[in-house]
């Protein structure tokens, strides 16, 4: 496709304009790590709320969830609970309070706090810079994935090449091209750049959710859809058994729709749910991976603008982003031709999108579109980039190689680290074979070793550094094994097995080793106060101060994250019922909402303390 002269202004304007208020601003990022990193934690908690939630709306999940959504139908809701998207009301909720109380630059410092700074403490802490590294290089292989397929698809130029005997695609060069941008602000500009970029970028991508929408609103009838789709599809309800039978199309396609729900493992509904709230429960709990979710918690100026900046995620994301995903999946339906994304027999469903808005998307609006969804990218590969070499300078370079380095020097460093990680990162993305493989693989597996760990090391007093060391380590090693020893098990069915061996790892490292210090102990107790097995060290806190008044809400804050989920569920939703016109559906939706937003206000926000 060549884009219209018009769609390439608008494109080259945004790029201009978002690297020249990255470098205007990058000034601010030089003074310290912390400056860097965190925005030297005077960044308004509503900036980073909008500035996480553009790092969430990247353009490879969205091709992902526009592709489920095809599928799927209203049921795909259900699918990002894979990550699980509620996590962000478990921050909101608790965690990210917990979280900011530890008044650090990074997950690996954090455990300082509760491990303290013996040979366990000095283990899990390399065990979590590992892991923070794999995640952050996964994401990064991730997004030069997606971003590659996207572009080759509306970029006219033939960019195949061959560097040092390696041929290279135009998909790879085009993704080379576009990181080569991004990375040029975000190295020099940190945080600070991040952060003012990402809310201009999603001020954009709300505008191309919105024309998306009333595009597919004005084009697409609600019977057009239904004749099209097969029966349950337009239904949120489920039960044990997907059934959903495609027969709208030619016998071809029928068969590779009904193909894709086998071999996606999802016939079984009802206990795939099942699965995901179990893993669910655990990885939100858990925390989020070391990345730029736990560094937006960790840059707010206090615990309760950390809570506040999680709970703005979900109210600015989840409505605009499905409204572009609902759109773009009925204009594909009525409007696309199947046949076109077939490729030996096989449909690519990962090019749903970027076809949809090929066919379909007026010129002008169609550059709107275009920018928002390169914004969309470029938001959360620099939240990515931004967020792993801070493990690599803070965790590693200053704590073990210069520990009397200048700022100058740590922010030098910093450059350093940001260009390793993209070059490892996109090497690794040149071996990526689709963009469900590796999203499948961070979400179950690489997730799956980070949660025994994790999830025991706020619940229980005698989990200690050396058991932290070995989950962490046995997790990360069965994330990577599983999937090679086992390629034909489904990700979601990996999940118990590594957890199961991370689970192993963490109970022999602990109950092999003696506790950790008391002091350290009692300390992150007073300062973070969590719920869980905590009886003997609070007593003794009890002993000292009579005042130290220990965190009974385990109930309390449950019933708030259940609260919260359906809460969620209903802003995804909504968007989704305009566009396929369910009207009864959308009201139920909205009187929900409005209701526990009214619970919300007195159960949580009015709760919440500084």
């Amino acid at each position: 496709m060549s884009l219209h002269s018009i769609d390439i202004a608008i494109i080259l304007v945004y790029l201009v304009l978002t690297i020249s208020l990255g470098f205007w601003i990058s000034k601010r990022a030089s003074e310290n790590l912390n400056s860097y990193f965190l925005g030297g934690k005077r960044i308004p908690w509503w900036m980073l709320g909008l500035s996480n939630a553009s790092g969430m709306f990247d353009i490879t999940g969205t091709m992902w969830m526009v592709a489920i959504c095809f599928v799927y139908g209203v049921k795909s809701v259900w699918l990002p609970w894979l990550w699980p998207v509620w996590n962000q009301i478990v921050l909101m909720m608790f965690l990210a309070v917990w979280m900011r109380r530890s008044n650090v630059m990074t997950g690996a410092e954090w455990l300082k706090t509760r491990f303290g700074e013996g040979r366990g403490a000095k283990l899990s802490h390399i065990s979590v810079v590992i892991f923070a590294l794999f995640a952050v290089i996964g994401f990064i292989a991730y997004a030069f994935e997606g971003i590659g397929k996207f572009a080759v698809i509306f970029l006219p130029w033939d960019l195949n090449a061959q560097l040092g005997g390696l041929n290279i695609s135009s998909e790879h060069m085009y993704a080379l091209l576009i990181m080569g941008v991004t990375t040029l602000y975000v190295i020099k500009g940190g945080m600070y750049s991040v952060v003012i970029t990402e809310v201009l970028q999603f001020i954009i991508m709300t505008l191309a959710c919105i024309i998306i929408g009333v595009i597919a609103i004005k084009t697409v009838s609600h019977e057009q859809i239904m004749q099209i789709v097969p029966d349950g599809w337009d239904q949120v309800l489920f039960k044990w058994k997907l059934n959903l039978n495609w027969s709208g199309f030619n016998e071809v396609v029928n068969q590779a729709l009904n193909q894709k729900i086998l071999s996606d493992g999802y016939e079984l509904f009802g206990i795939f749910i099942m699965m995901m709230v179990f893993r669910g429960i655990l990885v939100s709990i858990a925390g989020p991976v070391p990345g730029y979710d736990m560094q937006r918690v960790l840059a707010t100026r206090t615990p309760r603008e950390s809570a506040l900046m999680s709970g703005s995620v979900n109210l600015v994301l989840f409505f605009p982003r499905y409204l572009m995903i609902a759109g773009l999946t009925v204009l594909a339906l009525v409007k696309l031709q199947p046949e076109m994304l077939m490729n030996e027999g096989v449909l690519d469903f990962e090019k749903i999108l970027p076809f949809a808005l090929n066919n379909f998307i007026p010129v002008g609006v169609l550059g709107i579109i275009l920018a928002g969804l390169v914004a969309a990218f470029m938001s959360t590969f620099a939240a990515n980039v931004n967020a792993g070499p801070a493990y690599i300078v803070n965790d590693i370079y200053k704590r073990f190689i210069n520990p009397g380095a200048s700022n100058k020097t740590l922010v030098r460093a910093s450059y350093l680290a940001s260009l390793a990680l993209v070059v490892v990162g996109v090497t690794v993305g040149f071996f990526v074979q689709d963009i469900n493989s590796i999203l499948q693989w961070i979400t179950a597996a690489l997730f799956g070793g980070y949660a025994a760990s994790n999830f025991l090391k706020w619940i229980w007093w005698r989990f200690n550094g050396y058991g932290y060391f070995w989950g962490m380590i046995g997790g990360l090693a069965a994330s990577l094994a599983i999937p090679k020893i086992i390629p034909d098990l489904s990700v979601i069915l990996a999940f118990p097995i590594i957890l199961g061996i991370a689970s192993i790892g963490s109970f022999l490292g602990t109950l092999l080793n003696p506790p950790d210090d008391e002091e350290v102990l009692k300390s992150f107790v007073k300062n973070v106060n969590p719920w869980g097995w905590w009886k003997p060290i609070q007593r003794k806190l009890q002993a000292e101060d009579p005042e130290f008044v220990p965190n009974t809400n385990f109930i309390f804050d449950m019933v708030n994250v259940v609260i919260g989920i359906v809460w969620q569920m209903c802003l995804i939703l909504m968007p989704v019922y305009i566009v396929i016109r369910e009207w009864k559906e959308f009201w139920i939706s909205l009187i929900i909402f409005v209701l526990l937003s009214v619970v919300l206000k007195f159960r949580w926000y009015d709760k919440l303390k500084n």
